[in-house]
């Protein structure tokens, strides 16, 4: 389905000061009863959603399954991808609610003041970014740009994650059970689309078949070794609603 080539003719360019947003990636099961009081709040991709500085994507896991009920969005991907944070990050186990921000941090139970602190942390101390531009470079092709840096010695790949913007779910076991939850750029599938040297990357994706997977589409540049995002951005894909 993709097809990629590299542009060696740009110039090489100095890794700029971040714009792109810092990414927040939150583990869950949608039968999880949310934390609310008075002194903590927990965090979900609703709670984030509007925030310029964040690109957040809600991962559901299966590992509650034997709970007894099914969760409609989890997939094999989403559950192997917190997997692979937790061997990253030198982690036992896997949890939920779990948000990992700018793929090296985590926070137990996604308290949203956390959360949010860490947020800021990250923006903080990723002062340089690779820009990351998504555009229909030719009709129903998805053109996935990735700019030239200069970063030596170290695996730099380029994920796409797949995802419907919202969903409604009426919950039937767990503590939520009987309640119509709604589901926030929920993730449907992630995927290693090619490696990033030092050169500008370009990948072109053909649109109809992302559609027949998810509404929208995120494209993460990380470190494979540590998991640090270096450049992320995302965007609605044309086409009517999937149902």
């Amino acid at each position: 389905m993709a097809s990629s080539h590299w542009r060696g003719s740009v110039p090489r360019r100095r890794l700029r000061p971040r714009r792109e947003p810092v990414v927040v990636e939150l583990f869950h099961r949608a039968g999880a009863q949310p934390l609310r009081t008075s002194r903590r709040v927990t965090c979900d991709a609703k709670t984030l959603k509007g925030r310029v500085d964040v690109l957040e994507l809600s991962y559901h896991v299966d590992y509650w399954y034997y709970l007894g009920w099914k969760d409609t969005f989890v997939s094999e991907t989403t559950t192997a991808h917190q997997r692979d944070y937790a061997l990253t990050m030198c982690e036992r186990t896997t949890y939920t609610l779990q948000a990992v921000v700018g793929g090296r941090y985590h926070e137990v139970d996604s308290c949203h003041g956390a959360v949010d602190k860490t947020i800021r942390k990250s923006a903080l101390e990723q002062e340089e970014a690779l820009a990351v531009q998504l555009d229909e470079g030719e009709p129903c092709k998805l053109r996935i740009s990735v700019a030239a840096g200069q970063i030596y010695n170290r695996r730099v790949i380029v994920c796409l994650v797949l995802f419907d913007p919202c969903h409604e779910v009426e919950i039937q076991r767990g503590e939520n059970s009987g309640r119509a939850l709604g589901c926030h750029n929920v993730v449907r599938d992630v995927r290693e689309i090619s490696e990033w040297y030092d050169k500008v990357r370009e990948v072109m994706l053909d649109i109809e078949a992302l559609r027949t997977v998810g509404e929208a589409v995120a494209v993460i540049v990380q470190e494979a070794d540590s998991g640090h995002v270096l450049g992320a951005q995302k965007s609605l894909l044309a086409g009517p609603p999937r149902t």
